[in-house]
């Protein structure tokens, strides 16, 4: 096999996903089995998402977990720079090659030219999709339109019949009838490059060879393809692992299951039990053992061995796989070593005692009262989350509109919770006790408990999120179709 370089490419605008790790996995897997290459790229053209704390803690949470990377923003390399934020003007040349190719061009519609076409497509029951209005606008038109100041967008040429075909490592050969793609923006008003494009462009340039990624992106693979052959490129060759599943078999997402690596993390479990369990998502047991270290994956790995079917993401396999680490792979010494690191340290210590100690007359009063700031889940009760006069299903829909306020604060202190707690209240137009009360029996599986903004602080928004999704679940859940209509109504707000 020729020189292996694989990459990730996340985007840093919120905490780290399992999936993130997951494929961060199998890419690692592949470059140590072949002697390659693995690449960190920031893909942080989202200005409006992206922060750097958040990619501080994407690399933080990657190396927490056991992976680590050959290039990237922290380590160099070669193909620099690993941001896609400071690759702006290649992206912005290569959109003038292909404009000036014939391969893509200017498109002046506005956002309300747009929503208006998009409406009359759903009101006639058309396809959805750009009707290509400006593909075929005069040179001298679009000299004119630019020298006038015209808000613009490129967008690529996608072809307007035959087939495409992906071949992909794992799945063969797959087929997509052009007659059914869009013209996709590929550089936006702002400047910056959309996914497409960028991902293209830097894959070529940071040499590529496999691009190992979610099945979400086969759909998006033709588009990548034209680029590829726009450009007069060879395509890297393809490898679409299966997706991390919920119970139900839908796409793993945080409304059912802690998504985050921080919540596992923060919660007690260990890196080297997480990182075992993401591995058997897609890839068999050993000799049917279970318990298997990276060094042997490495070593056994075969990507013909990667199950198609998708894998349901087990809390309790999970919980059982960590159970046997703690147990066969540490003495009491070393658990007591992680467990200072994790959170039983002075600093974490102080911050519960300062809520505490105005309701301690003894010592012994604090671990008892502390407890639910360590334990992996509260388990409250209905009743306990039922405020006088309120029924199950209204107060699991406050809940739900809790959980997305929380998720939404930009500053996460006192000031910051308690205002998205005071909104929440607002939406409801309920008084704030019925808010409160039912946000700290899910938080800590009481009535009564210390501060409630400064507990949430503590707690952290990944902890914070599963527990008020427990408290939903103990009033007896929440349905698709109503969590739906909910979020439509919260959006307007």
């Amino acid at each position: 096999m020729s020189s292996v370089r694989v990459r990730i490419a996340p985007s840093p605008t919120g905490p780290t996903h399992v999936g993130t790790a997951y494929q961060a996995l199998f890419d690692r897997l592949f470059a140590d089995k072949f002697g390659g290459r693995f690449i960190l790229r920031i893909e942080d053209t989202d200005q409006d998402r992206s922060r750097r704390e958040y990619e501080t803690q994407l690399m933080d949470s990657l190396k927490w977990i056991g992976i680590d990377w050959d290039e990237g923003p922290d380590v160099g390399g070669d193909y620099g720079p690993y941001r896609q934020s400071e690759r702006l003007e290649i992206y912005r040349e290569h959109a003038k090659i292909l404009v000036d190719s014939g391969h893509a061009y200017y498109c002046f519609c506005s956002s309300d030219r747009l929503a208006e076409m998009r409406a009359d497509q759903e009101r006639n029951k058309k396809p959805l999709g750009y009707d290509r209005r400006c593909r075929n606008l005069s040179p001298s038109e679009v000299d004119q339109r630019l020298q006038q100041g015209e808000d613009y967008v490129i967008r690529l040429k996608m072809p307007k019949e035959g087939v495409c075909e992906i071949e992909d490592k794992l799945r063969g050969k797959i087929e997509f009838d052009y007659a059914q793609s869009d013209d996709q923006v590929i550089l936006k008003s702002d400047g910056f490059p959309t996914y497409h494009l960028a991902v293209v462009v830097d894959d070529f340039h940071m040499k590529i060879s496999h691009v190992i990624r979610g099945e979400e992106w086969i759909t998006s693979t033709p588009k990548h393809l034209v680029l590829y052959d726009s450009f007069g490129w060879e395509p890297p060759e393809f490898i679409h692992l299966p997706l991390l599943l919920n119970r139900d078999g839908t796409k793993m997402s945080k409304r059912r299951n802690p998504t985050s690596i921080e919540y596992y993390r923060r919660a007690g479990y260990s890196a080297d039990a997480l990182l075992n369990y993401l591995a058997l998502m897609a890839y068999p047991p050993l000799n049917d053992e279970e318990k298997v270290s990276l060094a042997e994956f490495v070593q056994d790995f075969d990507i013909r061995k990667i199950n198609l079917g998708g894998s349901i993401f087990d809390m309790d396999k999970l919980t059982w796989l960590n159970g046997r680490y703690l147990r066969e792979d540490r003495t009491p010494q070393q658990i007591l070593g992680e467990m200072k690191e994790w959170l039983v340290n002075d600093e974490q210590f102080l911050g519960i005692v300062s809520l505490l100690h105005e309701r301690m007359e003894t010592l012994g009063d604090f671990m008892p009262k502390a407890a639910f700031f360590f334990a992996r889940e509260v388990n409250p009760s209905e009743q306990d989350l039922l405020p006088k006069n309120r029924e199950a299903g209204e107060v699991s829909q406050m809940l739900q509109t809790a959980i997305w306020a929380l998720d939404s604060t930009a500053n996460w202190d006192a000031q910051g919770i308690e205002s998205k707690v005071r909104f929440v209240a607002d939406f409801w137009d309920w008084p704030v006790r019925e808010v409160t009360v039912p946000l700290t029996v899910a938080l800590t599986g009481s009535k009564v408990g210390p501060p409630l903004f400064e507990t949430i602080i503590l707690l952290g928004i990944d902890i914070v999120r599963m527990r008020l999704i427990n408290g939903i679940e103990a009033l007896g859940g929440l349905s698709k179709k109503k969590a739906k209509k909910l979020e439509k109504e919260w959006k307007k707000v």
